[in-house]
């Protein structure tokens, strides 16, 4: 639900021509860390604007179009922290005909620690919406582009495309994203190291959200998501999300949420790019750690 550029040292002339990102058993054992993808960009249980519209119910603007200005203390995308710990700028502009046709566009910093040579990520986006009842159903088709961010040793880019399936009833929410690209966030057998030849197309990122209002403005949001990564099932990982807002007059919105994510076997917890620190070292982290975020957008 992306983006992300950089210029990032090259482990091969560090460390023998070892490269950044991967799943190579030889080179953990030799380096004591393991080099690996991140796991997709923004989708819905970003904490951006969309959390906020999502939580807090707004008049009908006057314009079909509407856009978002969002400062966060971090950017954590399906429990993913994409800023590696540092604060975000983000914005979109958003188009709404009543027919309930639809398109957008959507933008974040990210982290050359996260995706090797990206520092931003951009979401392009449209779709249909409707309503039945109490429920409203809704199709959409994303595709998300890290400009200049490749895994540089495979010469694989990060860029990828999701078509989404939403329904929701009253205060529940669930949509289904499905990788229709070749590969999902850059993952195949070059990237991984693991098999000849293959790709996850067809990746799909089950996502559940119950939105709440606490009245006076607030509102709860709870969030629980599944990844499945095709042909990779050892990159395949959950996360979870509990977040509250406060809409203000003027179309200011604050939030604040616990994030965290899960991996198989600890495949993510030794999470680098191959950026190296002033000390000569890679910078390692586990991206899906517990993290708090806070945020503050403008709607306009």
């Amino acid at each position: 639900m992306e983006i992300h550029q950089r210029g990032v040292v090259s482990m091969l002339q560090k460390f023998s021509k070892a490269r950044k990102i991967g799943g190579y058993p030889w080179l953990a054992a030799a380096l004591a860390f393991s080099f690996q993808l991140p796991a997709l960009a923004q989708t819905a249980d970003s904490i951006t604007a969309k959390d906020a519209a999502a939580a807090a119910p707004a008049a009908a603007p006057a314009s079909p179009f509407t856009a978002n200005v969002t400062i966060a203390s971090q950017y954590v995308s399906r429990g993913f922290r994409q800023t590696w710990g540092k604060p975000a700028i983000q914005g979109g502009v958003d188009y709404a005909h009543p027919s309930g046709l639809f398109a957008g566009t959507w933008m974040s910093s990210v982290s050359d620690h996260f995706i090797e040579g990206g520092s931003v990520e951009w979401d392009l986006y449209g779709g249909y919406t409707g309503t039945a009842g109490d429920f409203t159903y809704t199709g959409q088709i994303y595709y998300y582009l890290y400009p200049g961010a490749e895994a540089s040793f495979a010469k694989t880019k990060y860029n990828y495309g999701e078509a989404v399936a939403s329904l929701t009833y009253k205060w529940f929410n669930v949509k289904y994203w499905l990788t229709y690209t070749p590969d999902y966030f850059g993952y195949n057998s070059a990237t991984l190291g693991i098999g000849s030849g293959q790709h996850s197309r067809g990746s799909g990122y089950l996502d559940l959200n119950g939105t709440f209002d606490l009245g006076s403005g607030y509102s709860l949001l709870l969030h629980y998501g599944n990844e499945r990564v095709r042909n990779f099932s050892a990159y395949s990982f959950q996360d979870a999300k509990v977040a509250v807002s406060k809409a203000f007059d003027g179309g200011w919105t604050l939030a604040g949420a616990v994030t965290k994510g899960w991996g198989k076997n600890g495949v993510y917890d030794r999470y680098t790019t191959g950026v190296l620190n002033s000390a000569g070292q890679a910078e390692v982290s586990n991206p899906l750690t517990t993290t708090l975020v806070l945020s503050l957008t403008k709607t306009f």
